[in-house]
């Protein structure tokens, strides 16, 4: 699903605490879209229509993966939990058929495979702070995807990442090991 930023039909709250706080807020009214709330930041958040191609190779590509048979889920723009002052929306997030279990049990959680796709508005601080914020929830794995560079950074924690591009290939291990593919195929797509 790709979504524009929302307009908000009034400002965006400052006073938030809590993602309790903060999912009040969102029910109310007029404050339709999505939004990621870090520490009290309400940040608008949508994938754009440039990066449509890319995240559906990704998402074609997990559907033929033994996790994917196995109810595993690899969705685009679902909320992913990391404490109580923080909850991101990753550009597509990785959820095992037991977290799915959890999510209908209404459990919050947080994914264990993030993949953000590099927007031009955002800074380099912004892409620390959510890798940061994936493993601090729990992620085993995040993909930085950068299109201008046609690179793929691949963390196994915020300090640790190995740069994937070209001909190299590149996969989901630890998290899903199957799941796999050339770099310069998503970029080709």
């Amino acid at each position: 699903m790709i979504t524009a930023i929302p307009t908000p039909t009034r400002a965006l709250p400052t006073n938030l605490q809590t993602v309790d706080e903060f999912e009040q807020w969102q029910q109310q009214p007029g404050n339709d879209g999505n939004f990621e709330f870090v520490r009290g930041q309400v940040i608008p958040k949508s994938m754009k229509q440039n990066e449509l191609d890319m995240a559906d190779f990704l998402a074609r590509r997990f559907t033929k993966t033994v996790s994917y048979q196995q109810d595993h889920v690899l969705y685009p723009e679902l909320d992913s939990y990391v404490d109580g002052t923080r909850k991101r929306i990753p550009d597509l997030t990785y959820f095992t058929a037991e977290q799915r279990q959890a999510i209908r049990r209404g459990e919050r959680v947080n994914t264990l495979f993030a993949i953000e796709i590099l927007s031009d508005s955002e800074s380099h601080q912004d892409v620390l702070d959510k890798i940061q914020d994936c493993f601090d929830g729990g992620a085993q794995l995040v993909w930085y995807v950068v299109p201008l560079r046609q690179k793929i950074y691949a963390y196994t924690s915020p300090d640790k990442s190995t740069v994937f591009k070209g001909q190299q290939t590149i996969t989901a291990s630890p998290v899903v090991p199957e799941f796999s593919f050339t770099v310069a195929n998503l970029f080709a797509a």
